[in-house]
């Protein structure tokens, strides 16, 4: 049972690693939550600056990863073109887009007066 949980734990970085190797998207998040994560140590952001940010990045590397998966499996299910694998993949990039917006939009209202 035990080792049954620990290896779950490591199905689940293997897929955050095929994601950082596999998609160039996470290198750019990859990029942009180290900036985000070095900005507000330098300005000394207090701890709900701290939350509101953390979700932030967990809301587009979550957004992330179920586009990948979408993906993949989409691939997998069906390799030719069809317009509703089309579809779905569109709507799961356009979900990691609304999750980029909103984290843009925390990053302005946490960083505005940190640096005004």
């Amino acid at each position: 049972m035990i080792r049954r949980r620990i290896a779950s734990f490591g199905y689940a970085f293997e897929g955050l690693a095929v994601m950082l190797r596999t998609q160039p998207n996470a290198w750019i998040h990859s990029v942009a939550s180290a900036l985000v994560v070095a900005a507000a140590w330098r300005l000394d952001a207090s701890v709900n600056d701290w939350a509101l940010l953390v979700g932030a990045i967990a809301l587009v590397w979550v957004a992330e990863a179920l586009n990948t998966a979408i993906e993949f499996l989409a691939d997998a299910a069906v390799p030719n073109h069809h317009s509703l694998i089309k579809h779905a993949k569109d709507v799961a990039a356009g979900a990691v887009l609304l999750a980029s917006i909103a984290a843009v939009v925390i990053g302005v209202l946490v960083f505005a007066p940190l640096l005004g």
